[in-house]
């Protein structure tokens, strides 16, 4: 190898590097730190494998595997999961490469495998990680019985209208993210009979227990009520995949 061609190899690994870097920091600054109640609330759950488990009383028959929205501290995801497992369900908070959904679609396989006295099992997730539930479920994985979006829906080029799964898919009417027709529009490509629901006033960021999200909308009711919708809304479709 020529001087000139190692001398190349060097000065693209090094770009390389600083590409890697770079993204790394930005993740890392640009973060959605989670609120201080959601922290308690978690930190009062069991930890298994790396995920936060929220286990109900008596033994689950319902498991549902969480994916948290992109850059998102999972954890402030922990109050709405809470609320599921206070109604009979098993929760899994599944935590991301680097916040990002898209870098662990399959980690939801795990969670199925490690508790297998759980017969009925759901994945859903918020945002980006509802979109990357659906990559995992279009990537023909078995033992799950439906699947649950929170201001989120399959991408365009993801059709689970085949599967013999069911959906529920819920947004609020506030979200700056995606207006109303963009969650109307992906009903063609979830399951027929799917459902979905607006929780009015809610936005794009309520679904979780941390700050303003850039480009969001100004929700007219608070946090503690959209989840409170958004939890009476899933456990219903949960409960009744048995």
């Amino acid at each position: 190898m020529s001087r000139r061609v190692r001398l190349a190899a060097v000065v693209a690994a090094a770009v390389v590097l600083a590409l890697v870097g770079g993204f790394y920091a930005w993740t890392r600054v640009a973060r959605y730190a989670a609120f201080p109640e959601a922290v308690a609330v978690a930190e009062a759950a069991e930890r298994v494998r790396g995920w936060t488990v929220f286990a109900p009383e008596g033994e689950p028959t319902v498991g549902f595997v969480f994916y948290p929205g992109g850059l998102v501290d999972p954890i402030a995801y922990a109050p709405w999961l809470q609320r599921l497992a206070d109604g009979g369900v098993l929760a899994v908070l599944v935590p991301m490469p680097l916040d990002l959904a898209v870098f662990g679609i399959g980690r939801a396989a795990n969670v199925l495998a490690a508790f297998p006295d759980v017969d009925t099992w759901a994945i859903g997730g918020h945002s980006l990680g509802g979109a990357m539930a659906a990559e995992f479920v279009k990537g023909g994985a078995t033992g799950v019985d439906g699947i649950v979006f929170l201001a989120s829906y399959p991408a365009a080029s993801t059709d689970l209208s085949a599967l013999p799964i069911r959906a529920v898919s819920t947004y609020g009417s506030e979200n700056g993210q995606t207006p109303p027709e963009g969650f109307e529009d992906a009903m063609v490509r979830l399951p027929p009979g799917s459902d979905l629901v607006e929780i009015e006033g809610g936005n794009h960021a309520g679904f979780g227990h941390y700050g303003p999200q850039a480009g969001d909308g100004v929700a007219t009711i608070d946090r503690e009520e959209q989840q409170r919708q958004a939890a009476e809304t899933v456990l219903g479709f949960l409960l009744g995949l048995r």
